[in-house]
């Protein structure tokens, strides 16, 4: 089968298109033919082996997998037994940020990881645009409570992980700041954006502006550089590990700060949990109406590598998605 490739972990120019063994399902296990993944953040960290501590799942010195990719959605095309719950020709969808070797024409999955039967209402590409930047945004609004009329701030709101947590985030009633370019403000306010942040002209963290919550979905500030815009009780959340990894110790140090006089501010880090519980969750979502895919570009699979790039270019809105099945 063709597939991307990658034996060493570097910049985008480490994929390459090549044969792979074709993969066959064991009991438990499906075989499916995939039409479309993602190119996303966890793909890109994935390949570049930064930051390090992503080695200790992709393997230490090189790559385990040589076969990219987290999400997929797809076509079920053999099972590996005969009582199981799906059946050849199901449309399912499906995630794991520590690798499912997805971009490739064909991949086997457990039946019981973290996959569903798609939304009746979606195409495969608006499908698996629902997975990996939702799955973080819903694992940073279950770590706190949020109440309508609760001042947000989501910076890179346009972003995979951004553009979901405005939509969810819309959900609760919060007043939302989004920050992004101005090019994105109509995007954002179909989203549930009441105000609007244009980054490349206002320095947000320079306002007189104060909210309940700051969520930096593209970790581009700081807890130290955000503290003068929180209310007593604010909570900042990143969704990467900061300077020196220093998010982590300070959602462990932060609560603390209850004890003690002051604004008693919080850090929380958001380590994405119930990724089986999240993939139904979106489904039910999608099918309601109450969430829809962002998609900025679609490459064929002979341009997976450009995919790659502009990707990792932080220029991306919403999602990228290669079309694995050009057909």
């Amino acid at each position: 089968m063709r597939a991307a490739l990658f034996f060493k972990y570097g910049p985008p120019s480490v994929i390459q298109l090549g044969e792979a063994p074709m993969p066959a399902p064991r009991p438990g296990e499906l075989l499916i033919r995939v039409v479309a993944a993602t190119v996303n953040r966890t793909d890109c960290a994935l390949m570049t082996g930064k930051p390090f501590v992503n080695r200790f799942v992709s393997g230490l010195i090189r790559p385990t997998h040589p076969i990219p990719g987290t999400d997929f959605a797809g076509e079920v095309v053999a099972t590996g037994r005969e009582n199981s719950p799906y059946k050849i020709g199901d449309r399912v969808f499906g995630l794991n940020d520590e690798g499912l070797q997805s971009h490739a024409e064909f991949l086997c999955i457990k039946e019981t990881a973290a996959i569903s039967t798609m939304p009746i209402n979606a195409s495969f590409e608006e499908a698996v645009a629902c997975l990996e930047g939702a799955h973080y945004a819903i694992n940073v609004l279950n770590k706190v409570t949020i109440k309508a009329g609760d001042q947000v701030l989501v910076n890179g709101a346009s972003g995979g992980i951004g553009s979901a947590l405005v939509q969810l985030l819309a959900k609760t009633g919060a007043a939302i700041t989004a920050v992004c370019k101005e090019a994105q403000f109509p995007l954002l306010r179909s989203l549930g954006a009441h105000q609007l942040i244009n980054y490349e002209a206002t320095d947000f963290v320079k306002s007189s502006n104060k909210y309940h919550f700051i969520f930096d979905c593209v970790g581009k500030t700081t807890f130290g550089a955000c503290k003068p815009l929180l209310l007593t009780g604010g909570v900042y959340i990143s969704a990467e590990l900061g300077p020196w990894s220093q998010n982590i110790f300070y959602s462990l140090f932060t609560p603390l700060t209850a004890l003690l006089p002051g604004k008693k501010l919080r850090v929380k880090f958001p380590i994405p949990t119930g990724i089986r519980q999240n993939v139904r969750h979106f489904k039910s979502l999608i099918e309601a109406g109450h969430f829809k895919a962002v998609i900025d570009k679609t490459y064929p699979f002979s341009a997976i590598r450009e995919a790659y790039v502009y990707a990792g270019s932080g220029q991306k809105i919403g999602n990228v998605i290669v079309r694995i099945r050009e057909d």
